[in-house]
């Protein structure tokens, strides 16, 4: 419940609240309550608001422009449509706060808590920020521009249409769990800044996969490991899974029908087509792909490529004995020119490590 001493004084205007407060209240910030005033549309601009508790409070459309709000609590505080221009918010906390449509441009925000907050339409240019926590936050339509979100808190913020120019996200934190309800504007400041950026956002914000294989290039960087075709049985859905998050984790392009092949595309001609465009195939072989056709049409496909490339482009695994027991001759080809890596063992941490390791060092790119 509001103080009701300072709604009295702060809806008098910003000069006999600054007077108040400096005579009465700045040695006991405790009495500095204004939580659930409804206060909408109020003019605060240059008022000094440090250590204010606005807990639910009502100040949708009203001007905090440089404002000081420094330790201010704002925990579900309506702010939406208001001028923060150049307020000073650090240490502040906005968590669950509304900011839709909200200006915070040329604003301070070091060490200020924005988790869960709706930042719909927020405008966020230019600010000084340091340490910020955006976890949950609502970013959507959100403009970002000329600010560092190095180190920051990005975990489970929701983008769409939101605009990254000239930010800095390296070592942010969260980005691959964040979601994603359409794409977003990102230029190449952004991309330079932050580089590398997880596939996961990258895909997100809506930039095409031949875009995102040529991006180490564009922003001269090596590419350190080959692209690839997953190649497997639906019954070993299970590890085709976790092996292509691990390696898309480790900075490995993959591709895998389940997840990217077009619906209503012909198999056979998709698959073909997507050992053409990636460098390698990873086959991963099981008594249940044994019994399909595809799996001998596949390791054909991949000899032929590698005699036109002149280079390795099949490395098979294996998750049981079923490929080095069948007596099918492309098998008997496939064991005798080619390691097979064993997986048998993949629901062991460890041992599932010791042959991933082998996989991502057969995928990297041989130094010249």
């Amino acid at each position: 419940m509001a103080n009701l001493t300072c709604v009295r004084y702060i809806k008098q205007g910003v000069s006999i609240w600054n007077s108040w407060k400096k005579v009465h209240a700045d040695t006991d910030l405790s009495n500095i309550d204004l939580t659930g005033a409804c206060l909408p549309g109020i003019d605060l601009e240059g008022a000094d608001l440090v250590g204010t508790d606005f807990t639910e409070a009502n100040l949708n459309g009203s001007s905090l422009y440089e404002a000081r709000l420094t330790r201010a609590i704002l925990h579900n505080t309506d702010l939406s449509q208001s001028d923060m221009r150049g307020s000073d918010l650090s240490d502040a906390e906005l968590v669950g706060a509304d900011l839709t449509r909200c200006d915070l441009d040329g604003s301070v925000v070091r060490n200020t808590k924005f988790s869960g907050a709706m930042m719909q339409h927020a405008s966020l240019r230019h600010a000084k920020t340091q340490n910020v926590d955006l976890s949950g936050a609502n970013l959507q339509h959100a403009k970002l521009s000329g600010i560092s979100l190095r180190g920051a808190d990005l975990t489970n913020c929701s983008f769409g249409d939101t605009l990254f120019l000239d930010v800095d996200l390296a070592s942010a934190r969260g980005l691959d769990t964040c979601s994603h309800q359409g794409p977003s504007g990102v230029d190449f400041l952004t991309l330079r800044k932050s580089d590398p950026l997880p596939l996961n956002f990258l895909r997100g914000v809506g930039l095409p996969d031949n875009v995102i294989d040529y991006l180490p290039s564009l922003l001269s960087r090596p590419i350190e490991h080959y692209s690839c075709f997953i190649s497997y049985s639906s019954f070993d859905q299970e590890f085709a899974n976790r092996i292509h998050a691990d390696l898309q984790n480790r900075g490995v392009r993959c591709w895998y029908a389940p997840h990217d092949m077009p619906i209503g595309g012909k198999i056979l001609d998709e698959i073909d087509s997507a050992i053409r465009l990636r460098d390698k195939l990873l086959l991963i072989i099981s008594e249940h792909s044994l019994e399909s056709d595809w799996v001998e049409d596949e390791v054909t496909r991949a000899f032929e490529e590698e005699r036109d490339r002149e280079q390795l482009v099949l490395f098979p695994i294996r998750l049981d004995d079923a490929v080095m027991e069948t007596k099918e001759a492309w098998a008997s080809k496939l064991r005798a020119q080619r390691h097979i890596g064993d997986f048998r063992r993949w629901k062991e941490h460890d041992e599932y490590q010791k042959s991933f390791e082998r996989v991502l060092r057969d995928l990297a790119v041989k130094k010249p």
